[in-house]
C-alpha cells in the first residue's frame, strides 16, 4: 500500500561512535538521567521532531501535482511524519507553530487526487495525527479547504477508505460546527452522509462510531462561540437518542457495541451542555431520562430488569419490573459458583487485599477506571482491623450485609480462575468500556439536570431518588445504588454530581417535606414521601462515607451532602438527622487530602447555616469536644484509614482528635459559657501551625511552622462567619479571640485572606447591632456588655483595619473594610475616642471619590448608615457633608453607586424628619436652603433613573417634600422645583414600575400631605396627586399598593386639603369602591393581605365622615343609602369591633397619622363624629344627605355596641 520508507536498518548493540558517558553521582537532588545521541543532542530532544517535521513539509510544499514519482514521495513522507510523536505531555517543548501546519495541509490536500485512495486514506490519518496531537486551531481558509477535502473523499471514494476520512473529519469539525454551516447540509440534511453511517441500520459498528462522533464534534460548543443551528442540534439529538434506545445488534462484539454507545452519549452531551432544554416536551425528555437510567447500570452485574422506554413525571416512584432470565445470556456455571461461594472464602480476602496493595503500580493507574476499582476491596479489612470493639462489631456486620452487593462476583478472583489470560484480559476490557458507559451516561444525566428547569426535573425525583430504605424484595435502581455499588470511583464521583445538582436549588421543593407527625394510615401524604427521600439520603451518604476510600469521590460524597443539609428543612423533620452527620465528620476535619478538609468545612458551614438557629445545631454546637466518645467507637474504622501515618506507628495523640481533650468533665455552666468546639477547631486552622508537613497538599516542609493550605483556612474562615451570624450567642463568648483571628488576617499579605477576615469583622458587628435592636428583645444579661462591645471596636480601629480601607491595590478589601466600619453599634460609636470617630467618618467620605465603583458604593452606603446614628444626625456640618457627597454620587455613571446614593439619600431624609421633630425649627434653620433645593432637584432626577434607584428616590421625595417650611415653599426659586417633585411622585404611582417603587411613592405622597405648609387645596398639583391616589386604590393588583394608597387618602387632617366637593366625593367613591373591590383577586398571594386592606379603608373611610361638611351630604348620603350603604356598615362594623386587621393595617392607620386605637376608642371617635354632624346647618338638599350619614352613624353604633 504504501512505499519503503528508506530508514535504515537498527545499528548494532556495541557502537564505537558513542561518546562514553562521564561518571555522576547517584543522588536524590541529581538531575534524571537523559542519554545523549551520536551528535550530542538528547535522544528524544524537542529537536528531533521539529526537525523531521521541518524537513518533511520543505520537502512537501516543494512537491507538485505534475511532479515525477509524486506517489512515492507523497507515501514517504506521510510515513515519516506520521511515524513521529508530536504530543507535548511526551515532548513538552515542541515548538511547531499552528501556521505551518495549517499552510502544509492546505498545500497537501491540492497534491492527492481522489482516485488514490490509498493516498487519500494517509492524508486523512496525517491531518488527524497533526491536529490531535499538536491541539492546533485552524484558521478559516484552513478548515474550508478540509472540510471540502474530506466531504469530497466521501462521495467519491470507496466505502473502505470512509473510516478514515470520518476520523479526519471529526478531527477538524472539533468546536468547528457553526463555522461549517455551508457542508452542514451535506452531512446532517436529509439523507445525509453522516445520518446513513449513524443509522441503528448500519452493519458496520466502526463507521457507526466514527460517524457518531463526528456528529458530537460538530455540536460541540467552545467557549465564545456561537451555537450550532437548533435545526442540525435538533436533528443530531434525535440520531443520538434513537441510538441510545436501539437494542445490540445480533452478532456484535459488546466492546464495539459500548464504543458507538459512549460516542452517542458523548454527542447528547454536547448537544445538552451549556444552555436549556430545546429538545420537546414531557415525552422526549422522559424518553432521554429512561435511556440514561438503562445506561447507569449498563454491564453491573446482578442487573435484569425490564427498562421503561419513557419515565414519566409522578410524586410516586416508579419501580421497575423483574424480567424472566434470558437463556442466550445466562451466566457461566463458573460465575454462577463463584456468585453462591466466592464470598465467604477466606482465600478470596487474601486475594483481594493483594490486588489492593498492587493497584499502585504505573501500569494500573493509567488504566483510570480499572486501576481504581479496587480501592473498594479495602473496606472490609480495613474496617475488621479497627482497634475498638464496637467499630470491629459495625464493620464485620456492615460486611455481611453488604458484601454480596458491594464487590460483584466478576471482582471476587480466587486463584482456581477458568479463564485463561487472554480471557481475563478481555474481561477488564470489558468492565473498563462498561464503566465509561455509565460515567457517560451519568455525565449526560448532569448535563439534562443543569439545562431543565428545576420544576419539571422535580417530577422525576422518584426515578433516580428513592422514598424509601430497601425493606425486602429487589431494592429499587437509583443513584444511591451506584453510589453506594457501583466499582469505579469515577463512576461513583460522577454520580454523586448529579444528586448534587439535582439537590442544588431545591429548597423551595423540598420545602414540603415534614414528618413530625406521624403519617394518616389511609394514605402517605406527599409531604411525608419527601421527608422520607431525604432521611433515605442521608442513610445512604452516611454509609458511602464509611464505605469510600478515594479522596476524589470522598469528596464529592462530602460535597453533596453539603448541598442536601443546605437545602432539607430540617424544622419540619424529626430531630436526630444532623447529630450523626456531625459527629461522623469530626474525623475527617484532619484527612491527609486538602480537598476533603476543604469539603468537610463546607459542609460544617452548611450545617451551621441552614434554617440557623436550629435547636439540634445548638446542641450540637454547646457538647464539648470529646462528648462524643462514647459513640465515637462507630466511626473508629475509618479513623484508621484516615489516620494514615498511624497505621505503621504509634502517632501522636494529637492527631487522634481534632483539638485537645478536655481536662475534665465539665459542670453546666462551664459548658454554656466554653466556645464551640467547631469555633475552636476554625480558630486552630486559621492561626496555628499545621501539625505535620508531609501531607498531599505539597506544602511546605520547613519544620512545623507553616500554616494550613490556604483553601482550608478560607473555608475556616467562611464557617466562623457562618456561626457568627446564626449562632451569635454562643459565639459571643469568644469575641476577643475572634477579633483578634481577624486582625490578624487583615495584617497578613494574602488579599483572600485578608478579605474573609474582613468579612468575619462584619458578621461580628452585624450580631451585636441585632442584640441590641430593641424588637429582637434579648435580656440585658444576654447582651455583650457595652464597655466590651466599645473595646472590641477601639482595638479593631486602632489595627491592621486601618491599612485595608487604604489599600487602594485591592478594592474588594477596601469595599469590605468599608462594610465593617458601617456595622458598629451606633451606641458603641457615640462611646469612641472623639479621633476614632472622626477618623471613621473622614476615611468614609474620603473614599466616596474612590475611582473603583465597588469602594465608592460602599463608602456612599456606610455613610447612609452613620447618619442615622443618634450621636452624628444632629451635628449640621456632617449632615450637610454627607449630603453634598450622595449628592455627587447621583450623578455617577455607575447604576450601583446611583443605587446606594438614593438608598443613603432617603435615610438622610429620614433624619431631618426625625430632627425637625426631636429638635425643632433650630435644626431646620440651620439647613441651608440651597442644599434643600439641590437635594430635592436631584431626588426628582432620580425618580427617573432604573427601579433600584427610583425606590429610594421617591422616599426621599416624600421626606423632603414634607421637611420644607413655608418660609422656604413661598420663594420663587422652589416654586417650579416642588411642582417637578410632586409630579415626578405622581408618575411614579400611575407608572408600570415595580410594586416596590409604587408603593414607595403612595407612601411618599402620603408623607408629603402632612406637612401643613403645602396648599393642597388650591395647588395646581393637588388635583393630579388626589387622582393617582385613587385610581390606584381601585385599580391596582398588588393590595400592599393599595394599602399604602388608602393610608395616605386619609392623612390630611383638615376638611380643605381635600379641595372642593368634587374631588372629596372622588375620594370618597374610589375607598368606598375598593372596599366593595377588597376581595377580588386572582393572587392567592394577595389574599393574605385582604384584611388589612379593609382595616385601613374603613379607617379612611371613618376620617372622611369624620372631617365631612353640609356641602358633603349629597354625595355621603347618595352613597350610605340603599345596597352599597349596607355593605359598607358590615365593614366598618367589623373595624370597630376589631374583628379583623393586624399588622398590615395597623402600620397603615399608624402612617396615616393616628395611633392603633382599641374597639372603645373607635366608638368613641364615631359618637364625636355623629354629635358634630347633627349640629351642621343644612339647607333642603343638604339635609336629606344629612339625615342618611346620620342614620348611617346612629345604626353602626348601635351595631357596634349590642354584644
Amino acid at each position: 500500500m504504501a512505499a519503503q520508507t528508506g530508514l535504515a536498518a537498527p545499528a548494532p548493540v556495541i557502537r564505537s561512535d558513542v561518546p562514553a558517558f562521564r561518571p555522576a553521582v547517584l543522588s536524590a537532588e541529581a538531575a534524571p538521567f537523559a542519554p545523549l545521541g551520536t551528535d550530542g543532542w538528547r535522544l528524544g530532544s524537542p529537536s528531533d521532531a521539529e526537525k523531521q517535521f521541518s524537513r518533511c513539509a520543505a520537502r512537501l510544499r516543494a512537491l507538485r501535482a505534475d511532479s515525477g514519482q509524486l506517489r512515492e514521495e507523497l507515501n514517504l513522507l506521510f510515513d515519516q511524519l506520521l511515524s513521529e510523536n508530536y504530543n507535548r505531555a511526551f515532548e513538552p517543548n515542541i515548538n511547531i507553530r499552528p501556521e505551518e501546519v495549517c499552510s502544509l495541509l492546505r498545500h497537501t490536500s491540492g497534491l492527492v487526487p481522489l482516485s488514490q485512495e490509498h493516498l487519500v486514506v494517509k492524508l486523512c490519518q496525517l491531518v488527524h495525527h497533526l491536529l490531535n496531537q499538536l491541539k492546533v486551531i485552524m484558521d478559516e481558509k484552513t478548515l474550508d479547504v478540509l472540510v471540502n477535502y474530506t466531504t469530497g473523499a466521501l462521495k467519491a471514494c470507496s466505502s473502505w477508505t470512509h473510516s478514515d476520512v470520518l476520523l479526519a473529519l471529526s478531527t477538524i469539525v472539533y468546536g468547528n460546527g457553526p463555522q461549517c454551516h455551508q457542508h452542514l447540509s451535506h452531512l446532517l440534511g436529509e439523507d445525509g452522509v453522516l445520518l446513513l453511517y449513524s443509522s441503528p441500520t448500519q452493519p458496520n459498528m466502526e463507521l457507526r462510531r466514527v460517524a457518531l462522533t463526528c456528529m458530537a464534534n460538530i455540536c460541540l460548543r467552545m467557549p465564545g462561540q456561537p451555537p450550532l443551528d437548533d435545526q442540525y442540534r435538533s436533528v443530531s439529538f434525535s440520531v443520538f437518542l434513537k441510538t441510545l434506545q436501539s437494542p445490540k445488534p445480533p452478532n456484535t462484539d459488546e466492546l464495539f457495541y459500548c464504543m458507538v454507545v459512549q460516542a452517542a452519549l458523548k454527542g447528547l452531551q454536547c448537544c445538552l451542555s451549556g444552555g436549556k432544554w430545546k429538545f420537546g416536551g414531557a415525552e422526549e425528555l422522559g424518553s432521554v431520562l429512561a435511556s440514561l437510567k438503562r445506561l447507569m447500570f449498563q454491564g453491573a452485574p446482578g442487573v435484569n430488569v425490564e427498562w421503561p422506554a419513557v419515565l414519566y413525571p409522578a410524586p410516586l416512584p416508579q419501580y421497575e419490573g423483574l424480567s424472566a432470565p434470558k437463556p442466550a445470556e445466562a451466566p457461566k456455571p463458573s460465575e454462577t459458583q463463584r456468585d453462591a461461594t466466592g464470598s465467604g472464602k477466606n482465600s478470596g480476602n487474601k486475594k483481594r487485599k493483594s490486588r489492593g496493595k498492587g493497584k499502585k503500580t504505573s501500569t494500573e493507574e493509567s488504566r483510570g477506571d480499572d486501576g481504581e476499582e479496587n480501592d473498594r476491596e479495602a473496606v472490609p479489612v480495613l474496617q475488621k482491623v479497627g482497634g475498638r470493639d464496637g467499630g470491629q462489631v459495625e464493620a464485620e456486620s456492615l460486611t455481611k450485609l453488604s458484601a454480596p452487593s458491594l464487590y460483584p462476583s466478576w471482582k471476587r478472583t480466587s486463584s482456581d480462575s477458568e479463564f485463561s489470560d487472554p480471557e481475563g484480559s478481555a474481561q477488564c476490557k470489558l468492565r473498563l468500556y462498561h464503566g465509561r458507559v455509565r460515567q457517560g451516561a451519568l455525565h449526560c444525566l448532569l448535563a439534562v439536570a443543569k439545562g431543565v428547569e428545576k420544576r419539571t426535573l422535580y417530577g422525576y425525583w422518584s426515578s433516580f431518588i428513592p422514598d424509601s430504605p430497601p425493606i425486602g424484595g429487589p431494592p429499587p435502581l437509583t443513584l444511591l445504588t451506584i453510589i453506594l455499588k457501583d466499582p469505579s470511583p469515577k463512576v461513583r464521583a460522577c454520580a454523586l454530581q448529579v444528586l448534587s445538582a439535582m439537590l442544588d436549588g431545591s429548597r423551595q421543593f423540598l420545602a414540603v417535606a415534614e414528618d413530625t407527625a406521624s403519617p394518616r394510615t389511609s394514605y402517605t401524604p406527599f409531604s411525608f414521601l419527601l421527608a422520607t427521600a431525604v432521611r433515605e439520603l442521608h442513610r445512604a451518604l452516611s454509609l458511602a462515607l464509611l464505605a469510600e476510600t478515594s479522596p476524589q469521590t470522598l469528596t464529592q460524597v462530602i460535597k453533596c451532602l453539603a448541598y442536601l443539609v443546605a437545602n432539607a428543612p430540617y424544622h419540619r423533620l424529626r430531630p436526630g438527622l444532623l447529630s450523626p452527620l456531625w459527629k461522623q465528620m469530626r474525623p475527617y476535619v484532619r484527612h491527609r487530602d486538602v480537598n476533603v478538609r476543604v469539603s468537610v468545612l463546607t459542609l460544617y458551614g452548611a450545617l451551621v447555616t441552614t434554617q440557623a438557629p436550629l435547636p439540634e445545631v445548638q446542641l450540637l454546637l454547646r457538647q464539648p469536644e470529646g462528648s462524643n466518645s462514647s459513640s465515637a467507637g462507630s466511626f473508629t474504622p475509618k479513623d484508621s484509614a484516615l489516620s494514615w501515618r498511624q497505621r505503621d506507628s504509634v502517632s501522636s495523640p494529637s492527631r487522634t482528635s481534632p483539638t485537645p481533650s478536655p481536662r475534665g468533665p465539665r459542670t453546666p455552666a462551664e459548658e454554656d459559657s466554653s466556645p464551640p468546639w467547631l469555633l475552636q477547631l476554625c480558630v486552630s486552622l486559621v492561626t496555628q501551625p499545621r501539625e505535620d508537613q508531609s501531607d498531599s497538599d505539597g506544602g511546605g516542609t520547613g519544620g512545623g511552622l507553616a500554616l494550613e493550605p490556604s483553601p482550608v483556612r478560607l473555608e475556616a474562615l467562611q464557617v466562623m462567619s457562618h456561626l457568627v451570624r446564626g449562632y451569635f450567642s454562643l459565639a459571643q463568648a469568644c469575641l476577643c479571640e475572634i477579633g483578634q483571628v481577624s486582625a490578624r488576617c487583615l495584617g497578613e499579605t494574602d488579599p483572600s485572606i485578608q478579605l474573609h477576615g474582613a468579612k468575619l469583622l462584619e458578621e461580628l458587628g452585624t450580631g451585636i447591632i441585632q442584640q441590641y435592636r430593641a424588637e429582637n428583645n434579648v435580656p440585658e444579661s444576654s447582651r455583650v456588655p457595652m464597655s466590651q462591645v466599645v473595646l472590641f471596636w477601639s482595638e479593631v480601629l486602632s489595627g491592621p483595619l486601618n491599612r485595608a480601607l487604604q489599600n487602594e491595590q485591592h478594592p474588594t478589601l477596601q469595599t469590605s473594610a468599608c462594610d465593617t466600619l458601617s456595622s458598629i453599634l451606633p451606641q458603641a460609636f457615640a462611646q469612641l475616642p472623639d479621633k476614632t470617630q472622626l477618623m471613621c467618618i473622614t476615611v468614609l467620605l474620603g473614599l466616596t471619590y474612590s475611582e473603583n465603583y465597588l469602594v465608592k458604593t460602599a463608602a456612599v452606603r456606610a455613610l447612609g448608615v452613620y447618619i442615622l446614628f443618634p450621636c452624628l444626625r444632629e451635628d449640621v456640618m456632617f449632615v450637610a457633608d454627607t449630603a453634598n457627597t450622595i449628592l455627587a454620587a447621583l450623578d455617577d455613571r455607575s447604576p450601583n453607586v446611583r443605587a446606594k446614593a438614593a438608598w443613603s439619600l432617603g435615610n438622610l431624609t429620614d433624619t431631618l424628619i426625625v430632627n425637625m421633630e426631636s429638635v425643632g425649627v433650630d435644626f431646620q434653620e440651620e439647613l441651608s436652603d440651597m442644599l434643600l433645593l439641590k437635594m430635592l432637584q436631584a431626588a426628582t432626577r432620580a425618580s427617573a433613573d432604573k427601579d433600584r434607584v427610583k425606590s429610594n428616590a421617591v422616599r426621599a421625595l416624600g421626606n423632603l417634600l414634607h421637611f420644607l417650611r413655608q418660609s422656604q415653599l413661598s420663594r420663587a426659586v422652589f416654586q417650579r422645583p416642588l411642582e417637578d417633585a410632586v409630579r415626578a411622585l405622581v408618575k411614579t404611582v400611575q407608572s408600570e414600575a415595580t410594586m416596590k417603587v409604587r408603593w414607595n411613592a403612595c407612601y411618599a405622597l402620603g408623607n408629603a400631605f402632612r406637612n401643613p405648609a403645602l396648599s393642597l387645596d388650591s395647588a395646581p398639583w393637588s388635583s393630579d396627586a388626589f387622582s393617582s391616589l385613587c385610581h390606584v386604590v381601585t385599580s391596582c393588583k398588588n393590595f400592599k399598593v393599595r394599602i399604602k394608597s388608602a393610608a395616605a387618602l386619609a392623612v390630611p387632617s383638615h376638611r380643605g386639603c381635600y379641595g372642593d366637593m368634587e374631588r372629596f366625593s372622588c375620594v370618597w367613591r374610589s375607598l368606598a369602591k375598593a372596599l366593595e373591590n377588597s376581595e377580588d383577586t386572582n393572587d392567592f398571594l394577595e389574599y393574605r393581605y385582604s384584611a388589612s386592606l379593609r382595616h385601613t379603608l374603613s379607617q379612611a373611610l371613618l376620617h372622611l365622615l369624620s372631617l365631612s361638611q353640609q356641602q358633603d351630604m349629597p354625595a355621603l348620603g347618595a352613597s350610605l343609602e340603599g345596597e352599597e350603604g349596607r355593605a359598607i356598615k358590615e365593614h366598618l362594623i367589623k373595624y370597630v369591633r376589631a374583628e379583623e386587621g393586624g399588622g398590615e393595617a395597623e402600620q397603615g392607620e399608624k402612617e396615616a397619622g393616628g395611633d392603633s386605637s382599641t374597639p372603645q376608642q373607635r366608638v368613641g371617635g364615631l359618637q364625636q363624629t355623629l354629635i358634630r354632624l347633627k349640629e351642621l346647618q343644612a339647607e333642603a338638599e343638604e339635609e336629606r344627605g344629612k339625615e342618611v350619614v346620620v342614620q348611617f352613624l346612629e345604626d353602626l353604633l348601635k351595631s357596634c355596641e349590642e354584644p
